[in-house]
């Protein structure tokens, strides 16, 4: 039974074709397209709107130089977002539940900012290294523990992504194998564990689209710090 709840993060396969493929794929068939019309429908109004809205948010803090970021930062939060969402489905796979595929994702966008912030202004970047008026005493090990603080932001991205998607699916999947093993012995109980397993998946949906919000803004934190 311990070993079936984790079952569905495994990466399955058809007719020879990784399911992980297949879901990363679909996201991008449901971006909005270029609308050929004058008037355009309500999905992509608001679709238009939404992209405008999360776009600015992002892209406030920032100064005119990372404003080259927006498409990347705006494209990679509906993919998160939509891949979060997808995975609620019922018998659909999750490719952000691995950690292998949220690094994938975190390291090269980190380094990114790293080495734009050390082109366009060393000093500025490498000034973080070390807080000023440190004791002399205290610069070898502060430079130290920064350097370790520096180096594990990628992988703080990709495991809160990855244990809060993870966390979940598993409650989701204990409280209805409950629901269903209860409804036979007591019907009352297994109502009362139902209500909860709704709103426990009302939340998920609230999680999946914040988690995918909470990556993209730290790193347009990181960004803003080297730009």
């Amino acid at each position: 039974m311990t070993l079936s709840f984790f079952d569905q993060f495994a990466s399955q396969s058809f007719l020879g074709i990784p399911l992980i493929a297949i879901a990363i794929l679909i996201p991008w068939m449901l971006f909005p397209s270029p609308y050929k019309r004058w008037m355009s429908n309500r999905l992509i109004t608001f679709q238009s709107w939404f992209i405008a809205r999360t776009t600015n948010q992002l892209m406030l803090p920032l100064n005119t130089g990372a404003h080259k970021w927006a498409m990347i930062l705006t494209a990679l939060l509906l993919f998160l977002m939509t891949l979060n969402l997808l995975g609620l489905l019922p018998y659909t796979f999750t490719p952000t539940t691995q950690l292998s595929m949220n690094m994938a994702l975190a390291v090269p966008l980190w380094l990114a900012t790293v080495l734009i912030g050390m082109r366009n202004q060393p000093t500025h970047s490498l000034a973080h290294l070390l807080p000023e008026g440190t004791p002399t005493p205290l610069i070898p090990i502060l430079i130290i523990i920064e350097t370790i603080s520096l180096f594990i932001r990628p992988l703080a991205l990709g495991v809160r992504l990855t244990a809060n998607l993870t966390a979940g699916h598993l409650l989701i999947q204990l409280i209805s194998t409950a629901t269903f093993v209860m409804l036979s012995i007591m019907p009352t109980i297994a109502t009362l564990t139902f209500i909860v397993l709704a709103l426990l998946t009302i939340l998920e949906i609230a999680v999946a689209m914040i988690q995918a919000y909470v990556f993209v803004l730290l790193l347009s934190l990181y960004l803003q710090e080297n730009v």
